[in-house]
Formats: C-alpha cells, structure tokens, sequence
C-alpha cells in the first residue's frame, strides 16, 4: 500500500495495487473515487478535499504499518 498527497490540490491517493491494466474509475461522492479493474481488483482510493476528510479528529494523518506508526500532517 502507498499513500501518496499532493497540497496544490488537496488530493490524496490510497493505491493497494500497481495499475496493470484497463481501469474504471468510480464514482463514490464528490470526494471519493475507487479505480479497479475489470476483476473487480481495487487498485486504488482517490480522496478529494482530502485534507478535511482525513484530518476530522486528529488534525494529522496517522500511518500505521508493520508496528510502527506516522503522523503527517495534511495542509491544503
């Protein structure tokens, strides 16, 4: 998994899986794409205005994997 951000545009993008192939992008809310493929492989998570969605009660992003954990913080 990798989570990638981009401040210019508020953008945040959750990828679970390399894109391999022909991907459908759909539409979840006005905030929220999922790309999968045509096996129904989700590849990855799009969050719009991600700052507000990931930041609710924390303020930061936190990121725990293999025992560890990471704070980021997420300015638009």
């Amino acid at each position: 998994m990798k989570l990638s951000y981009d401040p210019k545009y508020n953008v945040a993008y959750i990828r679970f899986h390399e894109k391999l192939g022909q991907v459908t992008t759909i539409k979840i809310s006005d905030d929220m794409n999922i790309d999968i493929a045509p096996d129904g492989t989700v590849y990855g998570v799009e969050l719009l205005n991600a700052n507000e969605q990931l930041t609710r009660d924390h303020g930061a992003l936190i990121v725990e994997s293999g025992g560890q954990r990471q704070e980021i913080t997420l300015v638009a």
